[in-house]
């Protein structure tokens, strides 16, 4: 019987050949995890027409600030010097809820950027003094926190409409039902998601230092149908979430003969409800690169952490905090004043 002798040259040709494949296969298959890249902002101008609507000549424009979404190769996720400049690693509950694909997510994306269209052309036209009609529909689920036990049950862009076998239309409305019950109890729901109607049971839980007060613990909003005084389209393709309602309704106000921009490159981020009230979203760090990489003059986003965590990474980009979209007028026309 003949025997394979092993040399240390062959030894150390196979362990070679062995980490190169294992390299190769981190440089090149997904982990669970997700990055967050920067893109460019861009003018929005393009993408939004309003009936009767035009865009000023004056050399500004209303810039939005997209994110790229994809999975973290495990090389990238082990090593952090390989991911693209600015991204951000985050774990996969802070993508997709429990029990969701990433497809799944996807979609709820498309539709969130869908609401937060017609909510933005309505906080518009409402400040430019036109009729808009708005009929509360349901209670939007924007987030759930992910250690209530409502988490494994409810998602985002879920639409609540009952509650405790009464229908349910507002937030205020769902309050009330949950203000019945004590920490611990079940709350009986009726939803909508994805065109289907469901029931659902979710057990609630103390709010934060109100140890008798009963909370589902979910981030949440008036769901609503919208009926315009004039057609507007707005398509950012591909591009889903709520984040871009304050540049949408910044442009559509523009369209209908208000100088909003002043000439100024103005980036803006925040999702816009129908209030006019501006609220957070996320992935700052990498809108503030984007913008920062468009050249714009400014940049609007939500106040507080938002705010903060722009001022971070703006470098000399300036950075102005807003609450509202009428703030937001105001800031700007101040700035052209200046």
């Amino acid at each position: 019987m003949s025997r394979i002798r092993l040399t240390p040259a062959s030894l150390l040709l196979a362990g070679t050949t062995l980490l190169a494949a294992v390299v190769l296969a981190a440089a090149i298959v997904p982990s669970g995890d997700f990055l967050f890249v920067p893109d460019t902002a861009k003018p929005v101008a393009s993408k939004v027409t309003v009936e009767g609507g035009q865009e000023p000549a004056n050399g500004g424009g209303i810039y939005f600030v997209d994110v790229s979404l994809r999975k973290a190769r495990w090389l990238e996720r082990l090593l952090p010097f390989l991911r693209p400049d600015g991204a951000s690693l985050v774990p996969q509950h802070a993508v997709t809820s429990p029990g969701q694909t990433f497809a799944q997510r996807r979609r709820v994306a498309l539709d969130e950027m869908s609401r937060s269209e017609q909510v933005a052309a309505a906080v518009a036209m409402k400040a430019a003094g036109l009729p808009v009609e708005t009929t509360p529909t349901g209670v939007l689920v924007e987030g759930v926190a992910i250690d209530v036990p409502a988490a494994s049950v409810l998602r985002s862009g879920d639409v609540i409409v009952g509650a405790q076998g009464h229908p349910v239309r507002t937030v205020l409305q769902l309050r009330a039902a949950t203000a019945k019950l004590a920490p611990g109890n079940s709350l009986s729901l009726r939803l909508e998601r994805d065109g289907q109607a469901l029931g659902r049971t979710v057990r609630t839980v103390a709010a934060p230092g109100e140890p008798k007060r009963a909370i589902v613990g979910i981030e949440a909003s008036d769901d609503a149908r919208i009926t315009l005084p004039r057609k507007v389209s707005i398509d950012l393709g591909n591009i889903g979430g709520p984040s871009a309602g304050l540049p949408f309704a910044l442009q559509v106000y523009q369209e209908l003969g208000k100088d909003v921009d002043h000439g100024l490159r103005v980036a803006a981020t925040g999702e816009i409800a129908l209030d006019g009230s501006v609220g957070a979203v996320g992935a700052l760090k990498q809108k503030t690169v984007g913008v920062r990489r468009a050249g714009a003059d400014v940049f609007l986003v939500p106040a507080g952490e938002n705010a903060a965590t722009a001022r971070r990474y703006a470098g000399g980009l300036r950075v102005i905090p807003v609450e509202s979209f009428r703030q937001a007028l105001r800031v700007l026309r101040t700035l052209a004043q200046k």
